[in-house]
């Protein structure tokens, strides 16, 4: 059936009773597809039902749904268009985002990736349209996880307190356990409750009640608290009706006929309502269901075992940063860790097993996260702070206030810095460096490789100020690392390879492009000094100034927003000092918002990749690079960039 569905107007011309099959062709499609390319399994085989019912009952495009996080509307582009792109470009480079793309679709309204945002933003647009008179209904369906967050109820507060008709909410709930007589029963009650011959007689009682003079107010008041009384001895929407929404479940999210039935019902219910539907991570997959955690975000398995394919790489960043933690942890019993619902995802699956009781999981709650490690800092503890690169940004205020204003030795163990993959604009962690650097009392550390991580960690932990440790979503670059590891000299950067004729800068793994384009050069007569700067803050500026003043030429080289990055901080450094007759170039992400694509992908077309950064040394040094005279001869430019070879990393590649 999947192939004749163009539409949702296709999807609503069948009979009912086929939805069931068309559950399994969308499961079928999806296991197949997110086997060979990767992606998020266990949410999306969650709301198959829940979405075919949504689309089967509501007017969309019209009616708008906006989907909490997006990484669950796999079924949604099926039904929406989308079936071929999804089958051969999933998350591929050019292809088909993982996440709704307004750009792809008129059935995506919000370019989404982070948790906890859609009811806010349901509710604006719900306003938007109830103040222009047009009654198509707004519907955020958003997980239980994401109801951990703040913003989340920030929102439900507001909804309730506007009592906008058009909004309706949709909370995906896949960990509430309820027994089946109560949840049974609950069902009814909240399907006879939303049908329209209740709505009319709830309406016309209230209509009496209105006319009966003086006490007609008081009887309204007395009758809704009888009703919500009742609904509260089955019902679990105490919480949701005194914000102000009318609640209803929770129903079943896999039983299609009965989705079907309620969305009918509430079709015409003036909102706000919240209606609350059960699922299964993982459903109709038994290794999703067994391990839904395993499958959240997965890479390509083999269908018929569940098993990953694994590749010959070298241990990950954030594998060798959850066994550093353990091994730091073993060493000074202040060490607690921290994360925001993410322990498998940041590599402290481990951690909690080996120290229970120095582990916590705050759930989607970053903001909270963040004041919280502030408060054990406080107290003589060490919290290591495990986070995305682009969900610390949503902490941005306590990174300020709670923690570097308190100059508490808070540590944030960064992972996803830099270009991370298929994951696309959302998660791609390029502006890290810039949005962190200029805290007053905070360090930011890039380590190159594996063995600078733990180094770099054993030497936060030293520290009696914040420090950010920020590294890839990646394979390390398969160095040995020590069992007892060094910790970092403070702010020290190293010299990796002695040149005369540029020098290169390197932040984090970037550097190791440096050496293999130093190595090439060396061979066309061009010398290259390479040099790891470690620290984004504090920099090293004895070393840079000593390198720049040998080589005259200075090559910055980042995986981040040029913007206040890395290259920005190394200009500020050099301002005012003596190297008047020198060229500062600085190779970075440009002011855009970066596609999906694997990493090498992105690199190239970023030119950020060896070959593209031997292309910029041959621009700056001239054929006769080594030669003194020679250079000083051509090389009459200032930092403002005037030499008629720079390039501001800002252009866009052509060819």
């Amino acid at each position: 059936m999947l192939d004749v569905i163009h539409n949702p107007e296709d999807l609503r011309k069948l009979d009912i009773g086929v939805l069931e099959e068309l559950a399994r062709e969308c499961r079928d499609e999806i296991i197949q597809t997110v086997s060979r390319t990767g992606g998020h399994l266990a949410t999306n085989l969650g709301v198959v039902e829940l979405t075919l019912a949504l689309h089967y009952v509501f007017d969309t495009p019209r009616d708008r749904i906006i989907w909490d996080v997006g990484h669950q509307v796999y079924t949604h582009k099926i039904l929406t268009g989308r079936l071929n792109a999804f089958r051969t470009g999933l998350r591929q480079y050019g292809g088909l985002s993982g996440f709704p793309k307004k750009a792809e679709s008129e059935y995506d309204h919000y370019d989404t990736g982070h948790s906890g945002t859609s009811i806010s933003f349901a509710l604006g647009m719900a306003e938007a349209l109830h103040a222009r008179g047009i009654q198509n209904r707004v519907i955020a369906v958003i997980g239980d996880g994401s109801m951990t967050t703040g913003v989340a109820f920030e929102a439900l507060n507001h909804g309730g307190q506007v009592n906008n008709p058009n909004l309706i909410v949709i909370l995906n709930d896949n960990e509430m356990s309820i027994s089946p007589n109560v949840g049974a029963l609950s069902e009814y009650i909240s399907r006879r409750i939303a049908s329209p011959r209740s709505t009319q007689i709830r309406k016309t009682t209230k209509a009496i009640l209105h006319a009966i003079p003086k006490a007609g107010d008081d009887l309204i008041r007395l009758v809704r608290k009888l009703e919500r009384s009742v609904k509260d001895l089955i019902q679990p929407g105490l919480l949701f009706e005194e914000m102000g929404f009318q609640y209803l479940g929770p129903f079943d999210g896999h039983r299609i006929d009965g989705l079907v039935d309620i969305f009918r019902n509430i079709r015409h219910i003036p909102g706000p309502l919240l209606i609350h539907v059960l699922t299964r991570k993982g459903c109709g997959y038994k290794p999703a269901e067994i391990e839904p955690e395993r499958f959240h975000g997965a890479s390509a398995f083999d269908v018929s075992t569940g098993r990953f394919i694994q590749k010959n790489e070298s241990p990950s960043y954030t594998e060798i940063f959850g066994k550093a933690l353990i091994d730091l942890a073993h060493s000074d019993d202040r060490v607690v860790a921290i994360t925001a619902a993410m322990t498998l995802g940041t590599g402290l699956d481990g951690f909690v097993k080996v120290f229970p009781d120095r582990f916590y999981d705050v759930g989607i709650a970053e903001q909270h996260a963040v004041a919280f490690a502030g408060g054990l800092a406080q107290e003589g503890y060490r919290p290591v702070v495990a986070i995305y690169s682009t969900f610390l940004q949503r902490a941005y205020d306590q990174v300020f206030h709670d923690v570097c204003l308190q100059n508490l030795p808070v540590i944030f163990a960064l992972d996803r810095g830099g270009l991370v993959g298929a994951d696309g604009p959302t998660h791609h962690g390029v502006f890290d460096f810039s949005y962190l650097r200029h805290l007053p009392n905070i360090s930011v550390i890039a380590p190159r490789d594996e063995n600078e991580l733990r180094r770099a960690l054993f030497a936060a932990a030293e520290h009696d100020q914040p420090v950010v440790i920020r590294y890839p979503r990646a394979a390390g670059m398969g160095v040995v690392v020590e069992a007892d590891p060094r910790p970092l000299n403070w702010g020290e950067s190293e010299l990796l390879r002695e040149g005369s004729d540029i020098t290169v800068l390197g932040a984090g793994p970037m550097v190791y492009e440096a050496l293999k384009a130093a190595e090439i050069l060396e061979q066309s007569g061009i010398d290259v000094e390479v040099i790891d700067a470690r620290f984004i803050k504090p920099l090293d500026s004895t070393l840079i100034l000593k390198s720049i003043r040998k080589t005259r030429r200075l090559l910055t080289l980042e995986e981040n927003s040029l913007a206040g990055g890395f290259g920005s901080a190394v200009i500020e450094t050099l301002t005012g000092q003596d190297i008047s007759f020198c060229h500062v170039d600085c190779m970075g992400i440009p002011d855009q918002f970066i596609p999906m694509g694997s990493q090498g992908e992105l690199r190239n077309d970023l030119g950020l990749s060896a070959n593209e950064l031997i292309r910029r040394i041959r621009l700056l040094v001239p054929a006769s690079g080594s030669s003194r005279h020679n250079r000083d001869k051509k090389m009459k430019t200032t930092l403002d960039g005037s030499h008629p070879g720079r390039r501001t990393g800002n252009e866009k590649k052509t060819g």
